[in-house]
């Protein structure tokens, strides 16, 4: 079986495939986020009801990718990714001239099960044909296409939303995603690995359960639902938090918060390889504690002091997830695509969970009470971390003795 070196030419285009989907994927999902103010004013509806477009996008896509990962099995990986993205960019440019909020909301339903096909075999399909001493690196350059199109999706809605309505500005992000799909498509060499199963779905449900059955993989699963809980929570509402008083910043100016995502284009590629000296144990619980300091900076009253916070948890969100994400396609002996599903139906089940509890200790409790909330899912996500650990350490001493 041949498989994929760092440092050779398919590395570096299969890479580029996956950086132009990461963008296409996360751009749509999140172009609507900071959009939520001009939600809450065209539509007159409170910041919980405003984040419905995000958090209905992401449940859907994460019921989805239960779904599209288990068909990939059968149907094969690149196929179903470029469809997935062809579908999700054209209804992201359909989704620009919803007439009213309850269209818009369907509309970005079917944007999240469109979505799904990408994220839920992109792991599988880099975890199949990478290199084991590759895997990490490129690990970490799908997610900092990831954090690419995050920042990317944001900027180009919020900046465009400020100045012609959130209509044209989703539509922008509507065309600039059609693009990133034709280069993916272009780009991503057919899978060498891969051997395709019959559609079985006793078969299929039987080896979903076997996932769950693994107590490392559920602690896994569990820390994806809780990092981008936390992330979500945090840019949901920190746009409230800087239009109003004693900021009273201009939504344009707010927009340009979200260029601290470039920061997890960076910490993405810089902390796989810092695990591949110092460990992934070691390494996640650094980044769960990077963000539990940045969560507290967030309290303090000064602007600059406030900034700085969100790039920490930024920093330890980003570098956490790569870990994490990386460590599913490890563990996972067999069936990876569905282990990957299971991973990011927790993990953007997480989203929606924090951003609507999220919203509701926002209105109920201020900054504070969303702070709360947050240290909270850390606190679960570092018992969980260190369960794993001791899990992975047990094992190790069983393979030696």
């Amino acid at each position: 079986m041949s498989y994929i070196q760092q440092g050779t030419p398919v590395f570096r285009k299969t890479n580029f495939a996956f950086f132009a989907a990461g963008f296409n994927t996360f751009a749509i999902l999140y172009c609507a986020q900071p959009l939520m103010p001009e939600f809450t004013q065209s539509f007159n509806i409170s910041p919980t009801a405003a984040s419905l477009p995000l958090s209905i996008s992401t449940i859907a896509l994460a019921f989805s990718m239960l779904i599209f990962g288990s068909l990939s099995e059968v149907w094969g990986r690149k196929p179903i990714m470029v469809i997935s993205m062809f579908a999700s960019a054209l209804l992201c440019i359909i989704a620009a001239f919803s007439p009213n909020f309850h269209v818009l909301l369907v509309i970005r339903a079917l944007e999240g099960i469109a979505l799904a096909g990408l994220p839920s075999i992109a792991m599988a399909y880099l975890g199949e044909e990478m290199e084991s001493n590759s895997l990490g690196t490129a690990m970490g350059l799908y997610i900092s296409g990831n954090a690419t199109g995050a920042l990317g999706g944001r900027m180009i809605s919020g900046i465009v939303g400020n100045y012609f309505g959130w209509h044209i500005a989703i539509g922008s992000v509507g065309v600039i995603s059609l693009v990133a799909t034709f280069i993916f498509w272009m780009s991503l060499p057919p899978s060498q690995n891969f051997k395709s199963r019959h559609l079985e779905i006793g078969k299929l449900g039987k080896s979903l359960i076997e996932h769950l059955k693994d107590p490392g993989l559920v602690c896994l699963f569990g820390l994806g639902f809780l990092l981008l809980g936390t992330n979500v929570a945090l840019y949901n509402y920190i746009g409230y938090v800087l239009i109003a008083p004693p900021y009273s910043l201009s939504p344009n100016i707010v927009s340009w918060i979200f260029t601290i995502f470039i920061i997890g284009m960076f910490s993405s590629v810089w902390i796989g390889k810092l695990v591949g000296h110092h460990g992934r144990q070691k390494i996640l619980i650094i980044n769960l504690l990077i963000i539990f300091i940045g969560v507290c900076l967030t309290l303090n009253s000064h602007l600059f002091i406030k900034i700085i916070g969100l790039a920490f948890t930024t920093f330890g969100f980003f570098g956490g997830h790569s870990i994490a994400s990386s460590w599913v396609g490890q563990r996972a002996l067999k069936n990876k695509a569905q282990a990957s599903s299971l991973y990011l139906f927790l993990y953007y089940a997480g989203s929606s969970a924090g951003g609507t509890i999220g919203g509701i200790c926002w209105s109920q409790f201020g900054w504070g009470g969303l702070t709360f909330m947050i240290v909270f899912f850390l606190m679960i996500a570092f018992m969980l971390s260190v369960y794993l650990s001791r899990m992975e350490l047990q094992s190790k001493k069983s393979t030696y003795t």
